[in-house]
């Protein structure tokens, strides 16, 4: 892969790395109170069209399809949205008797309250071959996480009555709208397939931006070097964990899932989407002066996942085309080095570039 190729898949995470610069060289535009007056452009404006679009982009008819995956998508859901963040925050009373920043563990706990996103986990199973679900309940997923997310900023100068209203008009309200608005000008979307990923990642990046200008202003928040490398081994080992154990869970007898339904799984259950979770921090975390480390992990988590996940794809497909060709009877397989007796088969592991079915698609692409 040449470098421009490289550079046009990676753009937004490099994207991230330059507004984060530009906001340590030049934080006075974009904090509060400035010239861009982020408390209006950001918190609704630009909050409020990030899940406008989703909700334009979400295709309303697939919902029927999806219910007749009931029991996948139930999987992912409790997997998610029960399961991911009572974990975390078990595993966080342990870290919190270490010296690694507390505002980076706090973080943690809101990356573990996160939904799933739509495109990264669809483009990694579509590479392996697996169950093509779209998993189109982040509506469920935003109102129910609303709460969840309200309880995590009730601490905050902001009542948790306020944080919730906020939610729901500047996050629900939007999907919603969005979604009548598709029924009217679906043909068109259909014909010009506007660039609804680019059109996010773009607001994405002048929130994100704003965020660290709050930050760099700031001369009282420190980050230590040794927090941020631990987060990073710690944010890597999670994903990887819960993968291993996603797995062991959907390939068991009794599951009923079929092995491209368990890609599905690897993939969707682990992934947390940073479309909605950096505006949903904007919002719940209002008032904090810590709130771009709080947003770190989610930042760190979101090309982990991705990295990982393409690292992985030759390994997960193999292991599924394996499974897809014994008998049912002898369905066991080898994933992640773990051994359970079947006989590897040749096959072409060859794969495409990883994202570049992503260009044609509707979804946002983050």
């Amino acid at each position: 892969m040449g470098i421009l190729d490289r550079l046009r898949k990676d753009w937004f995470i490099l994207g991230i790395v330059l507004v984060i610069t530009v906001a340590k060289l030049e934080p006075a535009f974009g904090v509060k109170a400035g010239p861009l007056k982020p408390e209006i452009t950001i918190t609704y404006i630009a909050v409020s069209a990030i899940f406008f679009n989703s909700g334009l982009s979400l295709k309303t008819e697939e919902l029927t399809s999806a219910l007749m995956h009931v029991k996948l998508h139930l999987f992912v859901q409790i997997f998610t949205l029960a399961f991911f963040p009572t974990a975390i925050w078990l595993f966080l009373q342990l870290l919190s008797i270490t010296p690694i920043n507390e505002w980076l563990l706090k973080g943690l706990q809101t990356v573990g309250c996160m939904p799933p996103p739509v495109s990264s986990a669809v483009i990694l199973t579509k590479a392996v071959g697996g169950n093509e679900v779209r998993f189109s309940d982040n509506l469920f997923s935003c109102v129910l996480l609303s709460k969840q997310w309200g309880c995590l900023g009730s601490s905050s100068s902001v009542p948790f009555s306020s944080i919730f209203s906020q939610l729901f008009m500047t996050v629900v309200v939007p999907l919603i709208i969005g979604q009548i608005v598709r029924r009217y000008i679906k043909e068109w979307l259909e014909r010009k397939k506007p660039p609804f990923g680019a059109i996010s990642s773009c607001v994405l990046l002048m929130i994100i931006y704003t965020t660290f200008c709050d930050t760099f202003s700031n001369p009282n928040i420190d980050l230590d070097k040794f927090s941020l490398i631990i987060i990073v081994f710690i944010i890597f080992s999670i994903q990887l964990g819960f993968m291993l154990l996603t797995f062991f869970f959907s390939t068991r007898k009794n599951s009923g899932f079929t092995p491209a339904d368990t890609v599905a799984i690897i993939f969707c259950s682990t992934h947390k989407s940073l479309t909605l979770g950096i505006p949903m921090l904007k919002i719940v975390f209002e008032g904090y002066e810590h709130l771009s480390l709080i947003s770190v992990p989610l930042l760190i988590y979101h090309p982990a996942q991705i990295l990982l996940g393409s690292v992985l794809v030759p390994t997960i497909k193999s292991w599924m085309i394996s499974r897809q060709k014994v008998r049912i009877g002898d369905n066991k397989g080898k994933l992640f080095g773990l051994q359970f007796g079947i006989s590897p088969h040749r096959h072409d592991q060859h794969l495409g570039m990883i994202g570049v079915e992503s260009k044609n698609s509707e979804e946002p692409q983050v």
